[in-house]
């Protein structure tokens, strides 16, 4: 299966009823087991390149790697830029081969972030490449607070930009390892009924599963980030297996070992968003 794009992926799950997880990668470990969870559900997948990831590993190697799980998996995956804050990262992105990227404008004024995603928005659909914006802010646990998203803002913002995706903030937050989060569905359905574009909840970890399903079947959320849930899995099977193995120092075999358990974990989150 090919590489494919945002917009490639979201356009089917707005219109039947499903959304497509967008799992946080840090390495080759995570993203082949994220490909390999996708593949065995037979759904599509997008692979997420945040900040912590770039500030790792660069956007040539990142995005090679993207590519070359697409091109031998069996279902369309997507090689998806997260959180870039300048016009420059994304055009780096689209060069370096990327099929989507978001641009955080989250915290500058209203037109100003208009103004920068549409430009995002210019350059990448030349490229063939989908954009995700983001309008309200999402918050982060323990960090900065979040500002609900406005619906009429919301409308402007969409409109203004012809993205391909919008991020909002209804109560989700960034980085919440209890499933506590209390989104407004009220402030949902306000955004839903102002604009037609395929939204987005960053923070998924966050969501109770049944609140996730919900959603994914009855709204036009059609994408979920999902980080720090699948983190917590890498972590307590590394450090089971390190336990288990106190003379096994090859990493290649350590972090093979836990492959499973992460495709696992990925495989019942996705479940959550499929009919």
């Amino acid at each position: 299966m090919t590489l494919a794009t945002l917009k490639d992926v979201l356009t089917p799950a707005k219109r039947d009823g499903y959304a497509v997880a967008g799992l946080v990668v840090l390495g080759w470990e995570d993203a082949r087991a994220y490909v390999a969870a996708a593949n065995a559900e037979d759904v599509p997948v997008i692979l997420q390149a945040g900040p912590g990831c770039r500030a790792h590993t660069p956007l040539p190697v990142l995005a090679a790697m993207f590519r070359h799980l697409a091109e031998t998996a069996t279902v369309p995956v997507v090689a998806h830029l997260d959180h870039a804050r300048s016009v420059e990262e994304c055009e780096e992105a689209i060069r370096c081969g990327f099929s989507s990227v978001m641009f955080d404008g989250s915290q500058l004024a209203l037109d100003k972030n208009i103004e920068e995603t549409a430009k995002v928005t210019r350059l990448a659909h030349r490229s063939g490449v989908s954009v995700e914006g983001e309008i309200g802010f999402v918050g982060y646990d323990g960090g900065a607070s979040s500002h609900g998203t406005d619906p009429e803002e919301a409308r402007l913002f969409a409109d203004g930009t012809g993205i391909d995706a919008m991020a909002i903030s209804i109560g989700n937050v960034h980085l919440r390892r209890a499933r506590s989060a209390k989104l407004d569905f009220g402030l949902l359905r306000r955004i839903e009924n102002l604009t037609d574009v395929p939204l987005v909840l960053h923070g998924g970890s966050g969501i109770p599963h049944a609140q996730r399903r919900m959603l994914a079947l009855d709204s036009k959320v059609c994408k979920f980030n999902v980080g720090t849930e699948l983190r917590q899995v890498f972590g307590a099977s590394l450090r089971a297996e390190l336990a288990n193995n106190i003379g096994e120092f090859d990493r290649i075999r350590l972090l093979a070992a836990i492959e499973p358990s992460l495709c696992e974990a990925a495989r019942a989150i996705i479940r959550t968003f499929s009919r």
